[in-house]
């Protein structure tokens, strides 16, 4: 039994950018279940919270009996879209792409699970059927079916032309035809009836629906989701470190509880709506509980809980909960080696530190002082902290290093700065 409401929630959690005829596609879902994909190629060892939202949106399609598909391009990850990119993609290797879809594949596994009463999600790799197809038959079977003229108007293609200095390859130009057969196979082989993707990809699963007609003779739907932004029309997602990866190991569930934790106000409880499975009437109780509250709003804590516990499991989530308590309360001689590493791969500014000197050097090489001088008045003042215990000699001793590598120096009460010594 499939949830009818399903677009009408969606919809009003603000997660429809653009769909082929929106009755057309209301009545399809509401009429059986579906089989509905979205593709994630490989460009790196991990996704990241970029990803989360359509990855997100197959489990709620899950949620409401149809079948979801990922697509991981290990064909098309070899290539790269160009959609929306100012400069032609780097290429990679074959071996690193194939690392890189097993990685990206138990990633997604774990975020679209196999559950019981619900469809069982299907992972698919497109290096499957294309492979072991030549460039005639490519040229021939699927090319034919394409007019450059319409391939050359579409804005993402057009800005790049528009760019002497970098232009388009006939490689990423051709990306769109890859894309467009992956929707036909995946029609032919598993009865895939609905595409989904950002917004960027509008583009190439409108050519795919029109692939699909014409080899199949079969309608198909598609949809897209809008671009996340901050309040500010920034791009959501990054931090000064770069982006926000789910791998624990380049990014900390620390650091991640923490990115949530940062969430303005004016775009958390819009974010709740995107990433949560939150019912809507509880998150519009949460605003106007916190509208009524003086003092921060919970929406934020609520946000980096139901997040955190998401990605990397409630034992993670309770971990990274105890370390910032930890921080906050500035009892940081309690930390263990594994917390310490934790806030090595983020949450924290870090200074790799590969030299001799004193504290006062180390100050500096941190950027909590500005010079010499003012690393000697805030040490002479009692306002630099090292692991928790106040000091104010110069000479850097070998206890200050927790485990022969850690220092947690602490300026104030919360301006915390994480050195690693290398060697």
């Amino acid at each position: 039994m499939t949830d009818p409401q399903l677009l009408a929630d969606l919809m009003a959690r603000g997660l429809i950018a653009q769909q082929t005829d929106a009755d057309a596609l209301v009545e399809h879902l509401a009429s059986g279940a579906r089989t509905v994909y979205c593709g994630f190629d490989p460009t790196a060892g991990s996704l990241h919270i970029g990803h989360l939202v359509p990855l997100l949106m197959l489990r709620r399609f899950q949620l409401a009996g149809h079948t979801p598909v990922a697509l991981v391009g290990g064909a098309t990850g070899l290539i790269g879209d160009p959609s929306f990119k100012a400069s032609e993609r780097t290429l990679n290797d074959e071996a690193t792409v194939l690392g890189w879809v097993a990685a990206l594949g138990a990633q997604i596994r774990a975020l679209l699970p196999a559950t019981a009463g619900l469809a069982e999600p299907q992972m698919v790799n497109n290096a499957d059927w294309m492979g072991g197809m030549s460039a005639l038959a490519f040229l021939r079977d699927i090319g034919k079916h394409f007019s450059v003229n319409t391939m050359m108007a579409r804005e993402s293609v057009r800005q790049r032309l528009a760019r002497p200095d970098q232009g388009i390859s006939f490689t990423e130009f051709s990306y769109s035809l890859l894309q467009s057969y992956d929707f036909a196979v995946l029609n032919q082989r598993l009865g895939c009836s609905v595409q989904i993707g950002g917004n960027d990809q509008w583009g190439n699963i409108t050519s795919g629906i029109d692939l699909t007609r014409r080899l199949h003779g079969v309608r198909v739907h598609g949809m897209t989701l809008p671009l996340i932004t901050k309040a500010d029309g920034t791009k959501f997602g990054k931090t000064e470190g770069g982006a926000v990866w789910l791998d624990p190991e380049l990014t900390s569930p620390y650091a991640f509880y923490q990115f949530w934790l940062g969430t303005a106000d004016a775009d958390v409880y819009r974010f709740l709506r995107y990433y949560t499975f939150l019912p809507l009437a509880e998150i519009a109780a949460l605003e106007e509980a916190d509208r009524a509250r003086a003092g921060r709003p919970h929406a934020q804590r609520v946000l980096a809980e139901q997040m955190t516990a998401l990605v990397h499991g409630e034992a993670a989530l309770l971990q990274a909960q105890a370390l910032s308590e930890l921080l906050f309360s500035g009892e940081v001689a309690a930390l263990d080696e594994a917390q310490l590493q934790q806030l090595a791969r983020g949450g924290l500014p870090v200074t790799q530190w590969e030299q001799e000197g004193d504290r006062v050097e180390l100050l500096v090489a941190s950027g909590l002082a500005g010079s010499k001088r003012i690393a000697r008045e805030l040490l002479a003042a009692g306002a630099i902290a090292i692991n928790g215990a106040a000091v104010q000699e110069a000479e850097l001793v070998g206890s200050d290093w927790r485990f022969g590598r850690f220092l947690l120096l602490r300026r104030g009460k919360k301006q915390y700065h994480l050195v690693i010594r290398r060697g």
